[in-house]
């Protein structure tokens, strides 16, 4: 199997976090091309195939804008770190009913030095109306909610679920509800960490297609709970 990521991309990406201007950027845009958006477009591609046989939903989209892979560029308008340059590479595979949507159900990859590499999936800062409609399927089912965000093969590799909560429960639901916790989310995200020698491993592109695999159960309730297809 070929190696997609190497750790040219991670010195790429330290380099980068310590001179994090236009200048260093633009006569370092040939390393950026071969050592990050290339093996990160080369590994879209190819994970296209497998993420078809897992869910024919969701899309591995390998264009240069516009795609599965996130602009390394900041956007700096409302920000007071005015940085001009992300200094990780984000993917995220999303649902083809939403697939321009970053709030899309999805499966996400960050690739980062510093041991701050991950995988993720789920539903990151959903619409009110789609949290609601996920809060309503947890509490009408909360047998089903168990077994596919606490229990199997997704409590194993990705553990607690992540993101943010409200601090109040929403109106409507029952408050002595068994998940109650999970009815106050604001995200319903789970992820689990990579090291750098996961992410420049031969058998990568296969590691990765199984941790995308066992989010399947979680992943299928919240798009039933959204009215999508898995």
């Amino acid at each position: 199997m070929p190696n997609f990521f190497t750790p040219r991309t991670f010195a790429f990406l330290r380099d980068l976090a310590a001179s994090n201007d236009r200048a260093w950027f633009a006569a370092n845009q040939d390393r950026f091309e071969q050592d990050v958006r290339g093996p990160a477009l080369h590994f879209i591609e190819e994970f296209a195939e497998p993420l078809r046989t897992i869910s024919p939903h969701f899309v591995a989209d390998a264009r240069k804008s516009g795609g599965s892979l996130f602009r390394i560029h900041r956007d700096t308008r409302f920000s007071k770190d005015k940085t001009p340059y992300k200094t990780h590479v984000g993917m995220h595979f999303r649902h083809v009913v939403t697939a321009g949507d970053v709030h899309a159900p999805g499966f996400y990859l960050h690739i980062e030095p510093g041991g701050a590499s991950f995988a993720a999936a789920g539903l990151w800062r959903p619409s009110t109306a789609d949290a609601t409609a996920i809060r309503q399927a947890i509490a009408d089912d909360p047998a089903a909610w168990r077994r596919a965000a606490h229990q199997g093969r997704f409590a194993a590799r990705y553990g607690t679920l992540g993101g943010e909560s409200l601090k109040r429960l929403p109106r409507g639901f029952d408050p002595d509800h068994p998940f109650v916790h999970d009815l106050r989310r604001k995200d319903f995200i789970a992820m689990t960490r990579l090291r750098q020698a996961d992410v420049v491993a031969p058998d990568f592109l296969r590691a990765y297609t199984q941790t995308v695999k066992d989010a399947v159960p979680f992943m299928r309730f919240l798009c039933a709970g959204l009215g999508l297809g898995f």
